[in-house]
């Protein structure tokens, strides 16, 4: 008769990592997906936030939809800081033309965590609006 004591231990101790590994996988590279995606609407909203600021006087004395920078700069930044603390780092830029937006999130590992180095990680995403008028509709 064979003992087999110890076989299925053997076994657990081989395979329980390899599917830890993979679970931190799923878990930790979905919240990945999620943040990088909510990284992009931030940024994107905060853009289309930020072309809504026209300078009223430029638009009237020339009829093209000309950017104040500093209000589309301001209303951009303070569409990024309303959303929640997950929001770590942002850069708003605007000029006559256009509004630019940068936001990192940092969310913190699930599953993965408990492997040095791996705690947390930052999804970055950017986006682009400029003021767009009836007839530059495309």
């Amino acid at each position: 008769m064979h003992r087999d004591d110890g076989t299925i231990s053997l076994y657990v101790v081989l395979f329980a990592p390899s599917v830890l590994l993979l679970a931190g996988l799923l878990v930790d590279g979905g919240l990945a997906i999620h943040a990088r995606q909510r990284a992009a609407d931030i940024a994107e909203q905060a853009a289309r936030a930020g072309a809504n600021q026209i300078d009223d006087a430029a638009l009237r004395r020339t009829g093209k939809p000309v950017l104040d920078p500093a209000r589309a700069r301001a209303a951009a930044c303070a569409m990024v800081t309303d959303y929640d603390a997950t929001v770590t780092g942002r850069e708003c830029d605007a000029d006559t033309r256009q509004v630019r937006v940068t936001v990192r999130l940092t969310v913190r590992s699930q599953i993965l965590g408990i492997v040095p180095g791996l705690g947390s990680f930052t999804m970055t995403s950017a986006a682009t609006a400029e003021p767009v008028t009836g007839n530059d509709a495309p």
